[in-house]
């Protein structure tokens, strides 16, 4: 599927590309693919090589995104792809987001299809979720703007890696976010996750003043982001530049991918967490994983 030229730039001496979809502004040799490995350049255009093609899909309760405070107590249609736009070491779903083969696991699927399955179901949203949706733009944009045409809601779950562009455009069609929030280290970020935090905390205050619904989750690791210095400086960004009320999602890592040394987080961690969070003023803490 050929992407829209507004998220991408030509080259006016070479067939190099420059992706303009998420944060990584990859610049593209023809022939090849982006960080995330989805979008390649064929012969100086910007092609979405999996465009409406999924992984996973799945009704599921609203509350398992985490959103606790978005329709609580309704279905949302889950909805994964394939690829990520970050390349993080204790990846959760490193199986569809870092390792996977398309052909023999992808499910082609219309817009129509998926609206009329989350209809079937009794669900009020679908959920772009699983992997990093922001790759996957130009498909998660067309199935969602039919999905509200039917009265459902559109929930992204993110790394909020997303590039000037495409904010623009997710904002438009989006109503609710549970960002990820993996650290507020810029190593942790550089060494763990491919990625810059700024750019994540910069997409949060973003969403936030443009009035969507908007959570927060934070996993935490054992000696990588446990501590309680970071721990209250991301319980300070919430409550100082975001909003008090927003609610913040403390999550349990456990062993996997490329972090199979790390040993399960201390769950008396996640208490201390909400300890802080409540004592920081915010309103709405929950724990997951435990």
């Amino acid at each position: 599927m050929l992407v829209n030229n507004d998220l991408y730039k030509k080259s006016s001496k070479t067939q190099k590309i420059r992706c303009e979809i998420c944060a990584n502004y990859c610049k593209i040799a023809d022939g090849n693919f982006g960080v995330c490995k989805q979008h390649k350049n064929v012969n100086g255009e910007l092609f979405d090589e999996s465009y409406g093609i999924v992984s996973s899909l799945s009704p599921d309760p609203i509350e398992k995104k985490p959103l606790h405070h978005f329709l609580p107590g309704t279905f949302t249609y889950s909805i994964g792809g394939f690829g990520c736009n970050m390349t993080c070491l204790h990846c959760q779903n490193y199986t569809i987001s870092q390792e996977y083969d398309v052909k023999s696991r992808g499910i082609k699927i219309t817009p129509e299809m998926i609206v009329e399955n989350a209809l079937k179901y009794g669900c009020k949203s679908i959920a772009w979720t699983y992997n990093e949706p922001t790759i996957h733009l130009p498909f998660n944009r067309e199935t969602s703007l039919h999905a509200k045409s039917k009265n459902l809601k559109v929930i992204y779950v993110t790394n909020g890696y997303f590039s000037d562009k495409s904010i623009e455009e997710i904002l438009t069609f989006v109503d609710a976010f549970n960002i990820d929030i993996k650290s507020m280290s810029q190593k942790f970020y550089k060494k763990v996750c491919g990625a810059d935090l700024d750019i994540v905390l910069d997409n949060a205050r973003r969403v936030y003043l443009e009035g969507k619904h908007l959570e927060i989750t934070n996993l935490i690791i054992n000696d990588y982001n446990d501590s309680e210095e970071e721990i209250s400086a991301l319980c300070d960004f919430v409550a100082d530049e975001l909003g008090p009320e927003v609610p913040v999602h403390f999550s349990r890592a456990f062993p996997y991918y490329k972090m199979n040394d790390i040993s399960p987080t201390n769950p008396e961690i996640l208490f201390k967490a909400r300890e802080i969070a409540k004592n920081k003023g915010i309103e709405n803490i929950h724990l997951g994983n435990i």
